[in-house]
């Protein structure tokens, strides 16, 4: 359990009964285009990436870990319900996906986000072109998964990029 000054709240593994609670969540940044929707049926075929957040039972935020390669893994979907901002909540979320990532023997974290400061204070940098090798890239540019695309920052997802900064953490 993580505890704030007046409030406490838990990370725990997403169970698909916390998908339609995570949906309405990100409703309201999709709609602001901060983040790209996601239909419900991606989000429960994605419930074993997911931690989730929880306080008095409900979900307050979310975030998954999604893995691009052997070495490498991405930071998808992470929010907070905006009376938890500013309270730890993101803070732990991503601390409980790089425990993941290590778990799963992973030694670097992507991700695609407005938060420059946010993911700066928890240890990423900004990223240019090409950050894997081109045998690597070869098979990666194989992949449907639009992460994957926005990962090698391919021509056909730069609309849904524009603004966002790649960014980068070595675990």
């Amino acid at each position: 359990m993580t505890e704030t000054a007046t409030q406490a709240f838990t990370v725990r593994p997403a169970r698909a009964a916390d998908m339609a609670h995570i949906h309405r969540l990100l409703e309201p940044l999709v709609q602001q285009r901060i983040l790209l929707g996601k239909d419900l049926v991606f989000l429960y075929e994605a419930t074993q990436e997911f931690l989730v957040a929880e306080a008095d039972g409900q979900v307050i935020g979310c975030g998954a870990l999604h893995v691009i390669w052997d070495d490498l893994g991405e930071v998808r979907t992470l929010l907070v319900h905006p009376d938890w901002l500013r309270h730890g909540v993101g803070r732990a979320i991503v601390e409980g996906l790089e425990d993941r990532a290590r778990e799963l023997g992973l030694s670097r974290l992507f991700c695609l986000t407005f938060e420059v400061d946010f993911f700066t204070r928890r240890g990423f940098s900004p990223i240019g072109e090409q950050i894997v090798d081109p045998d690597v890239f070869s098979q990666l540019v194989r992949s449907p998964d639009e992460g994957v695309a926005e990962f090698l920052d391919l021509a056909h997802v730069k609309p849904n990029t524009l603004g966002n900064t790649r960014m980068l953490k070595l675990l």
